[in-house]
């Protein structure tokens, strides 16, 4: 992408200066979210091809990058963008909030008809926006890219089947293999889940709550114009686990499976006692095996009872910011939420 020059970027500022002047400023068609830490080497690469493959399908846009905590100068060239580019927008966090809260606060901030998310160091492919709109203008709700299989170390694929596999058990609805929540979410979706209120929400699995239709597509990660992933075997693991805990109701009601399983070996063992009573054999360690599955009986009542109740407080006291901001460049007053 050719850089502004001073004299088009001035004319490009006075016309926006007097649109809002005019009250004609309004929402754009698609507001794309990009989530950044330390992505200095990515930054100004990733803009130009949003850039680039959004005005390929004359899309009215705005890009949102949301910095958490960068130690390098990832903040001072996304302003620098946003002095060239009135379409480009900055949030920047006051600490790290985590790979949840962050994107998913730029999502509820966006201005836009449909919300592109996306992260700043190309592991999602730019190539796919054109067609992210294409369907969404053809009336998808919701539509996801999924990564076709890559190359892992064995931890990380560990954790991720580890994962997919937890969710598939335990979750109250299935999430997409391979879909990070890169994808275009009509406004009416990212409403309905911020009603939700969730205090670490897990986006990709909120989508498919949501009950929304969704359509995939299938892409091979692209490569890095530079620096590394943040990511590693540690943040994967939280990652998956908190998408856990904040998907599945069913986890928490695990406890009263397991209760109920002793319970029935409890009363084994009392049938065991009174058998060996009538036939004259020791009962002594039917009861203590009907004592002790007994106690495991009630342990696990209680977990599974009390894991119930948190869940329920969860769901009661939803009620407090994903991120606390440090400051916004190029957020007009008049920039209308959905």
């Amino acid at each position: 992408m050719a850089e502004l020059s001073p004299i088009d970027t001035r004319r490009m500022l006075e016309l926006v200066e007097a649109q809002r002047a005019d009250g004609l400023i309004r929402n754009p068609e698609v507001t794309v979210c990009v989530a950044c830490r330390n992505e200095e080497a990515n930054a100004e690469a990733i803009a130009a091809a949003i850039i680039e493959n959004m005005e390929s399908v004359d899309a009215d846009f705005d890009i949102i990058f949301i910095d958490n905590e960068s130690t390098d100068r990832t903040v001072e060239i996304v302003k620098g963008m946003c002095a060239r580019d009135p379409r480009i927008k900055l949030i920047v966090n006051t600490r790290n909030f985590g790979q949840m809260r962050s994107p998913t606060h730029a999502i509820y901030e966006a201005g836009g008809r449909a919300i592109i998310s996306m992260c700043a160091d190309f592991q999602d492919s730019p190539a796919l926006l054109p067609e992210f709109v294409r369907r969404w203008r053809a009336g998808v709700p919701i539509v996801l890219g999924v990564r076709e299989s890559e190359k892992n170390g064995v931890a990380l694929t560990a954790v991720r089947s580890m994962s997919y596999k937890l969710q598939e058990t335990f979750g109250d609805y299935k999430i997409i293999p391979n879909a990070t929540g890169f994808g275009i979410y009509d406004a009416a979706v990212v409403n309905a889940i911020k009603q939700l209120n969730e205090p670490d929400p897990f986006f990709r699995g909120l989508l498919v709550e949501t009950g929304y239709r969704i359509e995939t597509i299938p892409f091979k990660r692209p490569p890095r114009a530079g620096g590394k992933s943040n990511n590693n075997f540690f943040t994967l693991l939280d990652f998956a686990l908190n998408g856990l805990a904040g998907s599945s109701a069913g986890l928490l009601r695990a406890p009263l499976y397991v209760a109920f399983a002793f319970a029935v070996l409890t009363i084994i063992c009392l049938g065991g006692s009174v058998f060996a009573a009538f036939t004259g054999r020791s009962v002594q360690l039917w009861l203590f095996a009907a004592m002790l599955e007994g106690q495991f009986t009630m342990l696990f009542l209680f977990l599974g009872l009390l894991g119930v109740q948190v869940r329920l407080i969860a769901d009661r006291t939803r009620n407090q910011p994903l991120v606390l901001e440090r400051e916004r460049v190029n957020f007009p007053d008049d920039y209308r939420q959905k």
